[in-house]
């Protein structure tokens, strides 16, 4: 599949590659040669070493980078807490309140605040575990109408943050450089990393993963052999470019689930050099390519992951993000739609753009910028109108999802919902169950009795 066609040109060069060491200078000669810290480092610079994995990870796994800077991350003032917290958070402590419900739930598009931005549109509607102890993930959804501040910086010492555009582009400028992120991209902005986001053409809305524990990966091929799914050469890193100004900046950093701010004197994107595999990177979801059965029965959904973050247990996956893109059907005698099923994985899905092909479009139904939940062991799949629509299509080769692109954050763990998403947003909708599948009808024939 060719690369996505966006509305909006790009306007930043990459480095391309997953989990590739680069390295990059906006002034010739800033990077240091042969060592990370050099006694006097090239033009005046400070050299700071970045950690995302500790010192002693194993060589596959050890994230780190090196930055060389104007003047260190640390020349700041004391952190204070923020006046303004994110919704759906408790003050209390670094673990959210979150109320664990068995229903399934599906939700409205959710609003655009105008007066918000990046920062405080964040909402928290689902998660589970604690980013004190690095464990589990939370899922929120942002909605802004203006730009950050234009000397605010924010980054999340809670975890990584994997952000799907829905609507309108983000313009993030980060310490490593500048990202252009558009519907039907995403971007991983790596825990610790301090960035600020811009409105390129008016309001933005999207979805957030943030992982506590560990970071993304690819997943394994397995029998598929070397290519395929997300490859990596389609993952782009940012270039060198760095800002020196003497003004006053707030940085907001999220820790333990709470906002604080501290100020500085100095441009905290003033890295002229760095090199390293921990940086921030987005990728195009349109270069996704699709595997699926060219015989019978519809595989797993697990053949449409993206991205990766694997537990301890071994082929269970923290978090998962997977995509279900345009794509050919052409399996024999085969129900296409996926299939009714109960999974001990939990599934939040979020619509960028047109008709999932398993739900009923259109009001009430699932929406692009709208989400569902279905927990652990929760029931679902079609709804009676896609069941009735498949049962008896003609099953010629047929092409699903032209213009569509939906998207699953996938967990092992048990989700909770925050008292926002269940009931302050006011966008659940309260039939989803009874007009998903209240109205299937029984299809029960048995063989009639010999006399």
């Amino acid at each position: 599949m060719p690369p996505s066609v966006f509305p909006t040109a790009e306007k930043y060069q990459y480095q391309n590659g997953f989990g590739c060491y680069h390295e990059t200078e906006a002034i010739p000669g800033s990077l240091p040669v042969g060592a990370n810290s050099p006694q006097k480092p090239p033009y005046g610079l400070y050299a700071e070493k970045f950690s995302g994995t500790a010192f002693t990870a194993p060589r596959h796994s050890n994230l780190q980078s090196w930055l060389y800077r104007i003047l260190p991350a640390a020349a700041h003032r004391p952190f204070e807490l923020s006046k303004t917290q994110p919704s759906g958070h408790s003050l209390q402590g670094s673990v959210p309140q979150f109320t664990q419900v068995p229903n399934q739930l599906r939700w409205d598009p959710f609003d655009i605040a105008d007066d918000a931005d990046f920062v405080t549109g964040l909402r928290l509607v689902a998660g589970a575990g604690d980013p004190a102890i690095k464990s589990g993930l939370a899922i929120h959804v942002y909605g802004a109408g203006r730009n950050m501040d234009a000397h605010q910086a924010f980054y999340s010492a809670d975890g990584d943050f994997l952000i799907v555009a829905q609507h309108g582009s983000l313009d993030i400028q980060t310490e490593f450089g500048r990202l252009l992120v558009r519907p039907g991209e995403i971007a991983v902005i790596p825990r610790g990393i301090r960035y600020r986001v811009d409105l390129l053409q008016g309001p933005i809305r999207g979805y957030i993963l943030e992982l506590f524990e560990g970071h993304f990966q690819l997943p394994e091929l397995g029998p598929i052999g070397s290519n395929c799914l997300a490859n990596a050469r389609d993952f782009q890193a940012p270039v060198a470019a760095y800002e020196d100004d003497e003004t006053e900046w707030r940085i907001t950093a999220k820790f333990g689930n709470r906002l604080f701010d501290a100020i500085q004197d100095h441009n905290p994107f003033d890295v002229v050099a760095w090199h390293g595999n921990y940086y921030p990177y987005k990728y195009d979801l349109g270069r996704f390519n699709t595997v699926g059965s060219i015989s019978y029965d519809h595989p797993d959904p697990s053949i449409f992951t993206v991205l990766t973050a694997p537990s301890p247990i071994a082929g269970t996956a923290v978090a998962d993000f997977v995509i279900f893109p345009p794509r050919w059907l052409v399996a024999e005698d085969t129900f296409r739609p996926p299939w009714y099923h109960r999974n001990t994985m939990s599934e939040f899905m979020g619509l960028i753009s047109g008709d999932y092909d398993a739900k009923a479009a259109g009001k009430g139904g699932f929406q692009p910028g709208g989400a569902s939940l279905h927990n652990v062991m929760g029931a679902h799949g079609p709804d009676s109108q896609t069941f009735e629509k498949a049962s008896n299509a003609e099953l010629a080769p047929q092409k699903v999802g032209s213009g569509s692109m939906a998207f699953m954050f996938e967990s092992s763990l048990m989700l909770g919902v925050t008292e926002w998403s269940l009931n302050k947003c006011q966008k659940v909708q309260e039939l989803y169950n009874e007009h998903s599948w209240g109205k299937l009808k029984r299809q029960f024939s048995p063989p009639s009795l010999p006399l």
